[in-house]
């Protein structure tokens, strides 16, 4: 199978790649860069790679994904807190994108299947950690969980007109691992924590403070890596116009990650809090049960330990990588 990867060079995509290649299949990829970047060589290589910006149409997808088996959307604006300050954004990238990844998949007559990436922020507020399932009811609270269920009903309304369309949507709980950007708040603490490291190796004595947000919330969180081998089931096994949880059916408190990460500091740290990294709207619980993904014969291989571990040690990476070859 060759899986046009859209978004291939965020930070899923690599990771998808590898996965593709693990499972016998061929990826290409596009993503905002004209060229493919150093995160998608080596093991991440793509055979084929073009620049495609989906929020601005169909336009130069058309190509990129004529002679595809089958398209990986993962392209869009992935930052629900981002979403606030550019809700308008948000929309085109991931609502207006889905669209054009539709349309683009149509004029090139490619008949294979999309898979569709959401998320678990189109739920509606639970009152409880209780897992999750497909049918509960959506009603999001950011424009980031609007603007994903919006990708979502494009995505029905294709299966509706169109008897040949193929598409699984994948919803995706929150998932971390090396190769996560600061926005997202296990990442931040990572990069921070392995900023004081390097700090205190350079003679620094702190006190190293670390800023957070809301540390209530409880969240499901899986590795990248096992996020990746699932949207591989899924364009292989999933049922067409079927929705699957993409999560571990667990919750912890940001509080008990934060201790674990901190635990793992080499240095002493110092939690503070930050109001400029709180939402002006929050999801207190989102956790997701697996169920519908896990009976295609999915198994995740790494624990939540082990997440923080590679994370943490991807930051350290980076960090040491800034602190010898400059900006």
């Amino acid at each position: 199978m060759i899986v046009l990867v859209t978004g291939a060079t965020g930070f899923v995509g690599p990771h998808l790649v590898r996965a593709l290649h693990e499972a016998g299949h061929e990826a290409w990829g596009a993503g905002l860069e004209e060229a493919p970047p150093a995160r998608l060589t080596g093991d991440a290589a793509v055979t084929r790679y073009g620049g495609w910006d989906v929020a601005q149409g169909p336009g130069a997808g058309v190509e990129l994904v004529r002679g595809a088996s089958a398209v990986a959307h993962l392209a869009g604006q992935a930052s629900a807190a981002r979403s606030f300050a550019d809700p308008e954004g948000t929309f085109r990238a991931n609502a207006q994108g889905t669209a054009a990844v539709l349309d683009a998949m149509r004029a090139a007559g490619c008949r294979g299947r999309l898979l569709c990436v959401s998320s678990s922020e189109v739920y509606a507020p639970a009152e409880s950690p209780a897992p999750l399932k497909e049918n509960a009811p959506v009603g999001p609270v950011s424009p980031y969980g609007a603007s994903k269920l919006a990708a979502e009903a494009a995505c029905h309304a294709r299966l509706e007109t169109d008897a040949d369309a193929d598409i699984v949507i994948a919803r995706s709980f929150s998932h971390t691992g090396p190769g996560q950007g600061p926005a997202f708040a296990l990442a931040s603490w990572a990069r921070q924590i392995a900023e004081f490291e390097a700090e205190a190796a350079r003679g620094g004595r702190g006190p190293f403070r670390l800023a957070v947000g809301n540390l209530t919330p409880v969240r499901d969180y899986s590795d990248v890596r096992d996020v990746a081998r699932a949207y591989v089931t899924l364009l292989e096994r999933g049922e067409r116009g079927a929705t699957y949880n993409v999560a571990s059916g667990h919750g912890v408190t940001l509080a008990d990650a934060l201790a674990l990460l901190t635990a793992r500091a080499r240095v002493a740290v110092e939690v503070t809090e930050d109001p400029a990294r709180q939402r002006p709207a929050d999801l207190r619980f989102v956790v997701g049960d697996p169920a519908r993904l896990f009976a295609l014969g999915f198994a995740a291989r790494h624990s939540f330990p082990e997440t923080l571990d590679a994370l943490l040690d991807g930051a350290r990476r980076d960090a040491g990588a800034q602190r010898t070859g400059g900006s």
